[in-house]
C-alpha cells in the first residue's frame, strides 16, 4: 500500500503556514532544533586555529538569535533561525589550558624539574606560535596522531603522542574552566525558551582512528561540579569512559549520554562486530553500549557517515558529502570499512542481535556541527568555516591543517538534531534522547514524522490528529514494533513539511535493512512519496526531480518539488521471521553548496573536487522490528 499523492483537498484544509494545523490539545510533542557538538575557543585545536575569542558566551549569544564578532574576521554574524536547545562540547582533554596559559598568565602547578622542564619548552612553541593569527595550525599538526606502523589490532596499544605528555598535570585549570562553563550554561538556560547542557567531548584518536563521542548531562552545577570531565588522556578505550559515567551515576545520581561522531573516519572501528579491543561482542558488553549510547550523529562538517557508495552502490543518493580525510599527521588513502558507516552499522546490530540476544548498535541518529568557531553555522549561505582560519572564502581553497588535508571547502555545512519532545526543558530533551525519538538534518527545518504499526489507514493519514492516531495505534521513530499477528505487515505513516525557510522536499525515501534466513545482511531503499509527475520506471527507479539553481547568482526557486510529503507504506516484502530495522530519508530539491556559492562571490571557477549543488535531506531514528 502506498500513498504517494500531492496533498489533497482534505489536507489543504488542514494545512497551516507552519505545517500541519494539529489539534494541540492532542500534540503532546513539540519539534525542537539544536547542535550537541559545538566547540569555542576552550577546546585547545580552536584556540590554536584562529579561534582566540568565542568563548561560551559568544556560542551562547549566537545560538540564541544575537549579533555576535567572528572571531577572526572582526565582522558582525547572526544566525538566520535561533536554535532550541546547545551542547557546548569543548574537548575534554587540557579544556581552556592553552587559552588560559596564553591570554591569562595562569599560576602552574610543580612537576618537578623536568616536567617544568618539558611543559616549559611546550608553551614557549605555543607562545611563539600565538604571535601569528594562523601559525598555531602548525603546533596543532604536531601533536595530531601519526599512522599505524601495522593494520588492525587494538589501536590503543599503537597510540602515540598526546598533548598531555608535553604539558603535564593540567587538571587545576581544567577544573576552573569547566566551572566557568557549567556556569555560562546555567546563565543562558531558560526553561520553555532556551536550554543548555554541560557537556563535553571525550576525543579518543588512537592512530588516527576517530572514536570522539559528545558527552552531556541535563544535570545542573549541584551534580556537574563534582567532576572533571573524562578525557582519552584518562583512557582512550570507550568502555573506560562508560565505566566511569556509571560510577557517577551511582555516586552521585548524574544523568549522562554519550554521542559517538564521526564513524565516517574511525578506520573500521566504530561499530565493528568486536570490542576495540579485538575481544567478542557479549550481551553485557552490548547492553553497556546500548545504556549510554542511544544516539549517534550520522552528519556534521566533516562529512556524512549514512553510508558510502561502496557499500551501498544500488543507491544513487549514497554520495553525500563523503569525507576522505583522517585525523593524523600523515595524510593517507581512505579505505572504505563497513564498520565506518550508520547504515553497515545498523545492518551489523541485527547480525550480533541474532548471536548475543542484544543488539548494540540500536541507536538512534541526530546531526551537529562540531564546529569550533564557537558558532553553530549549519546553513550554506550562512557558513562560517569548522575554525576560526577557514572561516572566510579565499582560505577554504587551501590545503587543511596538514600538507594535503582537507580544506575548508572539504568540509559541510551540517547539520541539526531534531528532537520531539514533550517541552523545551532539559529533562524533556534529554527523555527524546532516551527514547531515541529524534532526527538528522543536515540543516534544513523538515519537519518529520515517522510511525510504524500493525494497521494504520489512508484515514489516519489524512486525519488532523495524525499525531495522537500514530501514538496510539503504532510507535514513533526509535522505537521497536512489536505485537506482530499471523499474516499481519508492518504500515507506517510518514509525513515530512519543508523548514519555513528552506527549499521544497523532492521524495521520501524508506531504508530497509533485515538479516535474511540465511544469515546475510540485506539492505533496500524504496521511493515511498514525491513530488510532481513523475512514475518509477521498470527497475523502480525514480527520475530526478530537476533543478533550479542559477549558478551564477547561486539562487534556487520552488517551482519544483512539494512543500510537502506523506506516505502510507507498507513493506512488500516483510517476511516476519527476519530482523528488521526501517529508517526514513528526506530529500529536498537540490540547492547551492557553500563552495559554489564561495566561489561565486570570489568571481573563480567552481572547485572540480565538490558538488556545484546538493539535495539537503534528514534521517529519522530508525524503527527496529525483531521476530517473537
Amino acid at each position: 500500500m502506498m500513498f504517494t499523492r500531492q496533498i489533497c483537498l482534505l489536507f489543504l484544509l488542514t494545512f497551516a503556514i507552519d505545517g500541519w494545523a494539529e489539534n494541540p490539545k492532542d500534540e503532546s510533542k513539540q519539534l525542537l532544533f539544536g547542535d550537541t557538538h559545538l566547540h569555542t575557543s576552550l577546546s585547545f585545536d580552536a584556540f590554536l586555529n584562529s579561534n582566540r575569542s568565542a568563548g561560551p558566551e559568544t556560542a551562547y549569544r549566537w545560538a540564541k538569535g544575537l549579533p555576535v564578532i567572528h572571531p577572526f574576521t572582526k565582522a558582525r554574524v547572526q544566525i538566520n533561525e535561533p536554535l532550541d536547545f546547545l551542547v557546548i562540547a569543548d574537548h575534554a582533554e587540557g579544556m581552556g589550558f592553552v587559552k588560559s596559559y596564553i591570554q591569562d598568565d595562569v599560576a602552574l602547578p610543580d612537576l618537578g624539574w623536568w616536567g617544568n622542564l618539558k611543559r616549559w619548552i611546550a608553551l614557549q612553541v605555543l607562545t611563539n606560535a600565538m604571535e601569528d593569527e594562523q601559525d598555531g595550525s602548525d603546533v596543532f599538526a604536531s601533536v595530531l596522531p601519526k599512522a599505524p606502523a601495522k593494520v588492525g589490532g587494538d589501536p590503543v596499544q599503537d597510540a602515540n603522542n598526546s598533548l598531555e605528555d608535553a604539558l603535564g598535570d593540567t587538571s587545576v585549570i581544567e577544573t576552573h574552566v569547566w566551572h566557568q562553563s557549567v556556569d555560562a550554561a546555567e546563565r543562558h538556560n531558560q526553561p520553555g525558551v532556551f536550554t543548555t547542557f554541560a557537556g563535553w567531548e571525550w576525543s579518543s584518536i588512537p592512530v588516527g582512528a576517530n572514536l570522539h563521542r559528545v558527552v552531556f548531562t541535563p544535570d545542573g552545577p549541584d551534580k556537574t561540579k563534582q567532576f572533571l570531565p573524562y578525557g582519552s588522556d584518562d583512557s582512550q578505550y570507550p568502555q573506560d569512559l562508560w565505566a566511569w559515567l556509571q560510577q557517577l551515576e551511582q555516586r552521585d545520581g548524574t544523568r549522562f549520554l554519550a554521542i559517538p561522531h564521526n564513524s565516517n573516519i574511525s578506520k573500521g572501528y566504530m561499530f565493528a562486530e568486536t570490542t576495540l579491543k579485538g575481544e567478542p561482542m557479549t550481551a553485557d558488553y552490548a547492553q553497556v553500549r546500548m545504556k549510554w549510547e542511544p544516539v549517534v550523529e550520522i552528519t556534521q562538517y566533516k562529512g556524512d557517515s549514512e553510508t558510502h557508495p561502496d557499500l551501498s552502490p544500488d543507491d544513487e543518493f549514497a554520495d553525500f558529502e563523503t569525507y576522505k580525510h583522517y585525523i593524523q599527521q600523515i595524510v593517507k588513502s581512505y579505505k572504505v570499512a563497513k564498520a565506518d558507516y550508520v547504515r553497515s552499522g545498523l545492518m551489523t546490530g541485527l547480525t550480533l542481535e541474532a548471536q548475543t540476544g542484544v543488539n548494540p548498535f540500536q541507536f538512534g541518529l541526530i546531526g551537529s556541527t562540531d564546529s569550533h568557531t564557537g558558532l553553530a553555522a549549519y546553513e550554506e549561505p550562512n557558513y562560517w568555516g569548522k575554525f576560526g582560519r577557514d572561516s572566510i572564502p579565499s582560505a577554504k581553497t587551501n590545503d587543511g591543517i596538514v600538507a594535503g588535508g582537507p580544506s575548508g571547502w572539504d568540509m559541510g555545512a551540517q547539520g541539526l538534531a531534531a528532537v520531539w519532545a514533550t517541552e523545551n526543558t532539559r529533562d524533556a530533551i534529554f527523555a527524546a534522547f532516551k527514547r531515541r525519538e529524534v532526527y538528522a538534518t543536515t540543516g534544513p527545518r523538515m519537519k518529520v514524522r515517522l510511525f510504524a504499526g500493525w494497521d494504520f489507514t489512508e484515514a489516519d493519514l489524512a486525519s488532523p490528529d495524525f499525531a495522537r492516531i500514530g501514538y496510539r495505534k503504532g510507535v514513533p521513530m526509535g522505537s521497536h514494533l512489536v505485537g506482530h499477528k499471523e499474516g499481519e505487515t508492518p504500515r507506517f505513516m510518514i509525513r515530512a513539511v519543508k523548514g519555513p525557510n528552506n527549499a521544497n522536499l523532492d521524495r521520501v525515501q524508506v531504508i530497509k535493512g533485515w538479516l535474511d534466513a540465511s544469515g546475510q545482511v540485506q539492505e533496500k531503499v524504496y521511493d515511498v512519496a514525491w513530488s510532481g509527475e513523475r512514475t518509477l520506471d521498470a527497475a523502480g527507479k525514480l527520475p530526478p526531480v530537476g533543478n533550479t539553481v542559477n549558478l551564477t547568482d547561486g539562487r534556487y526557486d520552488n517551482r519544483i518539488g512539494s512543500a510537502e510529503l506523506v506516505a502510507l507504506w507498507q513493506d512488500p516484502e516483510f517476511d516476519a521471521t527476519e530482523r528488521a530495522f526501517y529508517y526514513v530519508r528526506v530529500l529536498q530539491i537540490p540547492t547551492a553548496r557553500h563552495s559554489t556559492l564561495d566561489a561565486i562571490a570570489l568571481g573563480v571557477k567552481p572547485s572540480v573536487r565538490h558538488p556545484q549543488t546538493i539535495q539537503e535531506r534528514a534521517y529519522t531514528s530508525p524503527v527496529w522490528y525483531s521476530p517473537r
